[in-house]
């Protein structure tokens, strides 16, 4: 029997990469995103179609608790059933820590937080409906395992979601309800390491690039990390073999953290 699985922050990126994977291993997919994503989610749409299986769009706002409950039942009813939840949708604001303003953390604790928590409510309550052994899988970041200069609102986002992960394992273990994250290192297709490095250069006068460039020298495995690396987790944290995991935190940064 197909399972279902929905991703969100699932029209671009990590998690259009994740969508691909947890298609090829066999899940229908709901691609959920904001609506105004919704030109792009259409190849992911096409992607997980030619990998031989359904899938929808199913447009959320993540930081509104009933839209995501509305999005999980779309989703379950439409690809008739429920396994898995991809908190994936995410922000990262970078700043020096005399300049993080009110309107920046609570727009980065609405997604990276609030945004986690309402997805575990919501699939939770789904598959104790469906009375499934449900996965959810949630996105936090080497940031919230070690501290960076300019990233305090990031890493604390990102901390908080590791906490989170911990604490609904230990309360949804009964339901037979797997929760665990994964904690990407230095994304080389995103732009988030581009801001990163020009708040980095300002602090220490570097030229820009460098920051950046010295930093994934430190990395033992020599390289970035790419969206396949992070969804192969995913889809590992998805499949039987993680049956009897739950409450952890994967890095997938390439040794960096060493």
């Amino acid at each position: 029997m197909t399972k279902v699985a929905m991703v969100t922050g699932a029209a671009q990126g990590i998690g259009a990469e994740v969508s691909l994977h947890l298609a090829k291993a066999g899940f229908d997919i709901a691609v959920a995103d904001l609506p105004a994503q919704e030109e792009k989610a259409q190849t992911v749409i096409a992607n997980v179609k030619d990998a031989g299986q359904k899938a929808i769009f199913v447009p959320v706002d993540v930081t509104d608790q009933a839209a995501v409950a509305k999005a999980v039942d779309q989703a379950a009813d439409q690809l008739n059933g429920f396994d898995v939840m991809v908190n994936n949708a995410g922000v990262a604001k970078v700043d020096k820590f005399e300049d993080i303003k009110p309107k920046d953390l609570e727009f980065s604790y609405k997604i990276n937080v609030f945004g986690v928590i309402y997805g575990i409510q919501a699939a939770a309550k789904k598959f104790k409906e469906l009375k499934v052994p449900g996965r959810i899988i949630n996105a936090s970041s080497i940031a919230g395992m070690h501290a960076f200069p300019v990233w305090a609102t990031y890493s604390s986002t990102k901390a908080a979601v590791i906490s989170i992960t911990q604490d609904a394992a230990l309360e949804y273990a009964p339901d037979h309800i797997n929760i665990n994250a994964y904690a990407p290192g230095v994304v080389g297709t995103t732009g988030m390491w581009d801001e990163i490095d020009a708040k980095m250069s300002e602090i220490n006068g570097k030229p820009l690039g460098q920051n950046k460039k010295d930093y994934v020298g430190t990395i033992p495995l020599g390289r970035t990390v790419e969206p396949n690396d992070i969804a192969n987790m995913v889809t590992f944290l998805a499949s039987p073999e993680a049956e009897f995991i739950t409450g952890q935190t994967y890095a997938v940064d390439g040794g960096g953290l060493l």
